[in-house]
């Protein structure tokens, strides 16, 4: 894309407001931009990943109760004393003691507790099961895209493309603590932003005028000139979403979790759109020391869950305070378990399956899976099985709160996966803001030239549905009609006069099923 062509799309979302502003409008209040895009539905459900990288040890995470004889037979070195364990009200589960804020979700059904989560044939690798969490691959097929960059490029096809715009100012994903992983991967372009603190993002990086030649390192220069553009953008959007926004509860100090879950938290309540949030914990490869010897309820596993446990609690209390509580579900995974039988080390080696929690008031709490097989007589060679795949609970999140279509959802996750009672009854958003968020990015009518004297040519794309353009003053009004009706499908093009127009700034909008879109122009 050359750079005038990008500021010319980009430049309308970027500065409208800013134009209204100083016309004396409130481009954010009972405006003519509301009255331009009146018929635009906002999305509010947003997902917070959160990565527990190294393999957590779920067995001392969910404790299954009615096997505590075989665990203190088979993991002498690591289980946990019955009497520390959280016990799960209605259940044979028992959660780490280090889990109160997760304890009382659980009470107030706003945690759902997904047990023996895997995918057949696992792979014992850090990185390669690592790959397979983020792509939704099986574990025999090498894929070099994420399930949330496919989900993406579903949801907004026009990335990057003339973004940000009026549609999504903000980034489609947003990435804390680890870098540009293969989960935002989309079939094209990484779909997501990689931030550490979005007081410190926004950095002006020198930008040239000149084009670049139309040579193959040309083009890729062009390309890299647009990414830097969109940065910044990104960058200083972020910026303002963060002063705007405020952090209402206590985060624990130390905590690099809490850290980067109350940047999230501040984002949202400052008014982010981004749908998506990836944040991330290490220090789960507990091969040793993973509890301390005479009191196996403290030590390096304890110390990990207290900060998970600690970081959702201000995150979610942050939220509440805000009155975001009811847009935001939240969902841990590692990359795999840990084994049955415990070490000399005071530790685990890596495992299969282990639980998943998924949490928000939109969550229909409770526990899905059933208690482990745990028996005497486990060697180091037992794993837990798999019962349910990890791409259920992704199938059940797309369906359910990101309001997926089942065909669509089969489509992001490579093949069809049935879904589990996760949020089965949350308000899903209406056809319209998908069509919405598919068409973001995307030119539907210009007006040129630009500034109009007399004549002027409007450039336009039909669908084929019965559409309405029109001309409007600053105030909203419509001081000249366009077209009104059905047109062939395709590009179409309308030459207009503007002679009886006084000089000044109007809108030419285009209506049309579920597009609505508005261009700026000037009569002189």
């Amino acid at each position: 894309m050359k750079r005038r062509d990008f500021v010319k799309h980009a430049g309308h979302g970027l500065l409208l407001p800013g134009i209204l502003g100083s016309m004396g409008i409130n481009p954010f209040g009972k405006s003519v931009l509301q009255t331009l895009l009146s018929n635009t539905v906002d999305t509010d459900h947003v997902l917070v990943l959160i990565y527990l990288n190294g393999g957590n040890d779920g067995l001392n995470t969910v404790v299954p109760l009615d096997k505590m004889a075989q665990l203190n037979s088979v993991r002498p070195h690591v289980v946990l004393p019955e009497s520390s364990l959280l016990k799960l009200e209605g259940t044979a589960l028992g959660l780490h003691p280090s889990l109160d804020v997760m304890s009382n979700l659980y009470a107030e059904k706003r945690l759902k507790v997904i047990q023996n989560v895997g995918y057949p044939n696992p792979n014992y690798s850090h990185f390669r099961s690592t790959d397979i969490w983020m792509s939704a691959s099986d574990s025999d097929k090498v894929v070099d895209t994420g399930w949330m960059g496919r989900y993406l490029n579903y949801e907004y096809p026009n990335y990057p493309d003339d973004y940000p715009n009026e549609t999504m100012p903000d980034p489609l994903a947003i990435e804390m603590g680890y870098l540009s992983s293969l989960m935002y991967q989309g079939p094209s372009y990484n779909m997501g932003l990689a931030i550490n603190d979005p007081d410190r993002f926004y950095q002006l990086i020198e930008n040239k005028e000149e084009e670049a030649p139309d040579t193959k390192a040309g083009r890729k220069l062009t390309y890299v000139r647009h990414i830097i553009r969109q940065s910044q953008a990104y960058g200083q959007r972020l910026e303002e979403l963060s002063n705007k926004g405020v952090n209402k509860a206590d985060y624990p100090e130390g905590n690099n979790l809490a850290s980067q879950l109350k940047i999230v938290a501040r984002l949202i309540a400052g008014g982010s759109k981004t749908r998506v949030y990836m944040v991330f914990q290490g220090g789960y490869d507990t091969h040793d020391k993973q509890v301390v010897q005479g009191n196996h309820a403290i030590g390096q596993h304890a110390t990990l869950l207290s900060d998970l446990d600690g970081a959702i609690g201000a995150f979610l209390k942050d939220l509440e305070l805000n009155g975001m509580d009811d847009r935001v579900m939240g969902m841990t995974f590692s990359e795999f378990g840990r084994r049955i039988v415990s070490n000399a080390s005071l530790g685990t080696d890596h495992g299969a399956a282990a639980p998943m929690f998924v949490f928000g008031n939109a969550v229909e709490g409770g526990v899905i899976g059933s208690n482990p097989d745990i028996r005497f007589g486990m060697t180091a060679e037992d794993n837990l099985p798999m019962e349910i795949d990890f791409r259920q609970v992704y199938a059940s999140v797309l369906q359910q709160w990101l309001c997926v279509e089942p065909d669509d959802a089969a489509s992001i996750l490579l093949r069809d996966f049935d879904t589990l009672p996760i949020a089965p009854m949350s308000d899903c958003i209406s056809s319209a803001v998908h069509e919405a968020n598919v068409n973001a990015g995307k030119t539907f009518i210009d007006i040129f030239p630009n500034p109009m004297n007399g004549e002027a040519t409007v450039d336009f794309v039909s669908t084929g549905a019965a559409l309405s353009i029109d001309l409007l003053d600053v105030q909203g009004r419509v001081v000249q009609k366009i077209a009104n009706g059905r047109y062939p499908k395709g590009q179409q093009q309308l030459h207009i006069s503007t002679r009886q127009l006084p000089a000044g700034t109007y809108f030419c909008r285009l209506r049309s099923r579920n597009i609505n879109q508005a261009k700026q122009v000037m009569k002189f």
